[in-house]
């Protein structure tokens, strides 16, 4: 393949625009969970089992890693704003299908747009934050994509719950606000000051991937952030259903608030260990997930809601870290014609067990107990993060020579 390094992006302000880059990814992602807790009102309204629920919230995967397959790649060729602007749109489609959704069929529908436009946010929109921050600025840009991406993974099921539970329309008025907010994004999209990237060579539609000399980044990003993710979805899917056999609750405040909490600890942590040499936050990330699922194994044993959201937070706290390793790794070693395209591969390989665990853990519940699957899924996170913390420690020397 031949590369031609991308020009520095034209910048009006590039501190300014590199915070205002960030709120596309924030728009998007606040509609990505926006539809947690308002999955018990759909499920008494249609009937559907734990099993189609986790099923439901897989086709947010599935279209998120077509997505993904396509995206980073067409980003590093025609430009940001091609890709971002018809993502914007279909999240706008969303909204509608998900506000009008009257069928399991058309909850599929809704997250499966909500996936595509995920998928081209993590990478042309996170790769836009990059392009305007400009060479100097490319730590504070993957902090601040990263923490877009998580603070509005914590602010969709918040506003959900909030307004489901005290406005009209408990279905619809989230998907209203949201769309609004989205015509915002796509208001800062047409404005924002990125150009078109030169041409590279190569096929239009691949797994997307690295230059040979960065896999090791790639990697080490992977294998931290992979297990984290894969702990919030469960919290995302499964966890109102744990909530209510250990609360006896179905609140949607509650439900949605304990998904802000994660994805706010997501968030701080991230601003807390920025300075942190990049093995050490991957690290602290992996560590955060193995806390987490003994905190999960705990919660479901012994019937205790403190652990659950001990749980939780742990988790956001174990993506996050595992997210702004991940990216500032990319950020700091991959050339800007391919940085797109690294970001599609880094969630490529978290968003992959993040959809085949939590499904399959939903439908052994049903076939088994919760707690009995939920245990038999913790056990399996240990098991990887354990291992990712081994790798950590053995490659740390050349990881720092290399960034």
């Amino acid at each position: 393949m031949v590369e031609v390094a991308a020009p520095a992006a034209e910048r009006v302000d590039g501190t300014g625009w590199v915070w205002l880059a960030a709120w596309p990814v924030t728009a998007v992602f606040i509609l990505s969970n926006a539809a947690t807790p308002l999955y018990v009102l759909w499920q008494h309204e249609l009937g559907f089992s734990k099993g189609t629920l986790t099923v439901i919230f897989a086709f947010y995967i599935v279209g998120l890693l077509g997505s993904l397959l396509v995206s980073g790649v067409v980003s590093d060729r025609v430009g940001r704003k091609p890709v971002l602007l018809p993502a914007l749109g279909l999240a706008l489609a969303a909204c509608v299908i998900f506000a009008t959704a009257g069928s399991v069929a058309t909850l599929i529908v809704a997250r499966l747009f909500t996936g595509i436009a995920v998928g081209a946010v993590v990478s042309a929109g996170m790769a836009a934050v990059t392009d305007v921050g400009g060479p100097d600025g490319k730590r504070l840009a993957a902090l601040l994509a990263s923490c877009a991406m998580v603070l509005g993974a914590g602010l969709g099921p918040l506003l959900a719950g909030v307004l489901s539970e005290t406005l009209p329309g408990p279905t619809v008025t989230v998907f209203v606000v949201e769309a609004v907010l989205l015509l915002t994004a796509m208001f800062v999209v047409l404005r924002m000051p990125v150009r078109r990237p030169p041409y590279t060579r190569g096929a239009w539609v691949r797994v997307p991937g690295v230059p040979r000399e960065h896999r090791l980044q790639l990697v080490l990003g992977v294998v931290v952030f992979a297990p984290g993710i894969t702990a919030t979805s469960f919290v995302l899917s499964l966890g109102p259903s744990l909530l209510s056999g250990l609360l006896g609750t179905t609140s949607r405040i509650v439900a949605g608030g304990m998904a802000f909490v994660m994805f706010f600890a997501a968030t701080g942590v991230q601003f807390a260990v920025q300075r942190l040499p990049r093995h050490a936050i991957l690290t602290a990330g992996a560590i955060s997930t193995i806390l987490s699922m003994l905190a999960l194994v705990t919660a479901v044993r012994l019937a205790s809601v403190p652990a659950l959201i001990t749980s939780a937070v742990l988790a956001g706290a174990g993506q996050g870290l595992g997210q702004l390793g991940g990216l500032s790794l990319l950020n700091s070693s991959v050339p800007p014609s391919r940085l797109a395209e690294a970001n599609a591969a880094l969630n490529i390989g978290g968003y992959l067990p993040a959809a085949l665990l939590p499904v399959t853990t939903g439908y052994l519940a049903n076939a088994l107990t919760l707690p009995t699957a939920t245990t038999l899924f913790a056990t399996t996170l240990l098991t990887t993060t354990t291992a990712a913390v081994l790798t950590i420690y053995f490659t740390r020397r050349r990881l720092t020579e290399l960034t």
